[in-house]
């Protein structure tokens, strides 16, 4: 180890320390000291980088540090770390070198208050949700009369038999096809979703019932993969949940179509709708039954009714016979009283047009045109007339008024130099003023030498 630094900063004897000494020397301090801890708080700012690492920052209201989950140990969570997750780290504490930050290294993650695999379920549940695979309007209806049930569940289980036990007693025609698959422990998943996807494919394959029987949550928990829950909506034909017991619940029940308690609920969902197409059928088939009686009943009294009428026929032929005649003598008056009204109406319509024959019509129009064209135009001369002798009258009026009559008889009139007034006075002009005095032909300009 680098010589201390405790000696006075203005010693000779003093050797001072490179940052990577200081730094590698605080480093096996702090790994020596605490070693491996464990430690709660929140996280936030996690990261998961392309190389599989997870970073974050564990918090309290005081304090935080950084922490890291290496890829192995990441692989190892059965949850998902996320930002406000409150858990509790076991790891050991150590410092890093290049920014000079002390973190912890984790070996293991718990939530806190939940275990993993409990945290786990509810962080995909909440997500396969928010992505609307829970909707009851993506479901599908069961069959209604399933020829052909698929199975896919551990071959030497329980469930397998209680399936078949109930199949066999209640739907006895329908056919199973079975698909073995591991459903518990490493790459139970896996085998679940392959299970699945080939039992799908298998032709006329009506509905899919996939589960176990009940036991521990790690036992359960293949059911619980995601992948698997994706497959199940992927399916193309419904598909019947039925894993552990009627209290167990996991992902695969709330994705798939129908979610049974047991797998004998599961068999009897199946054949509840065969029990109910077979009553349907035994209903119908009384229906038609007591409506086929109730035809043929009311066939015998119509060929009752018809022999009855069939013995009297002779007579009802006679009858009709009579009746026919009088139907044909009433037809030929009606034809006739026909014919003659519309004679009658046709002899009317003929006089009618005769009174307006065109040519009276027009020969009488001109008629009157040419007497009413004489009397306008005698009215017209007349008023013409009257309009001229009304005309000189006025005439002969205007020029006895007119005071261009009165200068030619040797008048004058004596108008002011603007000629805007008439002068009547030889007092209201003065000599030297300019005034204008107009004859019966032309006008002369004046000028007053003297006044009066």
């Amino acid at each position: 180890m680098p010589q201390s630094p405790g000696l006075p900063f203005d010693d000779d004897r003093a050797v001072p320390l490179s940052v990577s000494e200081l730094t590698a020397d605080l480093k096996q301090v702090v790994e020596q000291t605490f070693g491996r801890v464990l430690v709660e708080g929140e996280i936030s700012n996690c990261k998961q980088w392309s190389s599989g690492h997870i970073y974050f920052t564990l918090k309290d209201d005081r304090a935080q540090i950084r922490a890291v989950a290496f890829r192995m140990t990441a692989r190892m969570l059965r949850f998902k770390l996320e930002d406000g997750l409150r858990v509790v780290i076991r790891g050991r504490v150590s410092l890093y070198e290049v920014k000079g930050e002390y973190q912890v290294i984790c070996d293991a993650v718990e939530p806190q208050g939940l275990g993993a695999l409990q945290a786990a379920f509810e962080q995909l549940k909440r997500r396969l949700q928010a992505e609307g695979l829970f909707d009851a309007a993506r479901k599908r209806p069961l069959p209604t009369l399933p020829r052909r049930i698929g199975v896919v569940t551990s071959i030497d289980g329980a469930a397998l038999r209680d399936i078949l036990r109930v199949l066999t007693v209640r739907h006895p025609r329908a056919r199973v096809v079975v698909r073995a698959a591991r459903v518990q422990g490493e790459g139970a998943a896996d085998d679940l979703i392959r299970a699945l996807r080939a039992i799908g494919r298998v032709p006329e394959v009506d509905v899919v019932l996939i589960g176990r029987g009940g036991g521990s949550a790690e036992d359960l928990w293949a059911f619980n993969d995601e992948r698997l829950a994706r497959a199940i909506v992927q399916c193309p034909v419904p598909v019947i949940s039925c894993v552990g017991h009627e209290v167990d619940f996991t992902i695969a029940d709330f994705v798939a179509d129908v979610r049974a308690a047991t797998p004998s609920n599961a068999a009897e969902l199946v054949v509840e709708r065969a029990d109910h197409v077979s009553a349907r059928i035994e209903r119908a088939e009384r229906r038609l039954q007591a409506c086929l009686e109730l035809r043929l009943d009311r066939r015998r009294q119509q060929t009752e009714r018809l022999r009855m009428r069939l013995e009297h026929w002779p007579t009802v032929l006679v009858m009709r016979e009579r009746d026919c005649r009088h139907l044909i003598l009433g037809l030929r008056h009606a034809m006739a009283d026909r014919l003659a009204r519309v004679g009658q109406r046709f002899d009317s319509f003929r006089r009618r047009l005769e009174r307006r024959d065109a040519r009276q019509v027009i020969a009488g129009l001109r008629t009157r045109t040419v007497e009413a064209d004489g009397r306008l135009r005698e009215r017209a001369r007349h008023r013409r007339h009257r309009a001229a002798a009304r005309a000189g009258e006025l005439s002969a009026r205007l020029d006895a008024l007119s005071p261009l009559a009165v200068l030619g008889r040797g008048y004058a009139v004596c108008w002011n130099d603007s000629h805007t007034a008439i002068i009547r006075s030889a007092a209201s002009v003065h000599p030297g003023d300019r005034v204008r005095v107009t004859l019966s032909e032309g006008e002369l300009p004046c000028r007053v030498e003297q006044g009066s």
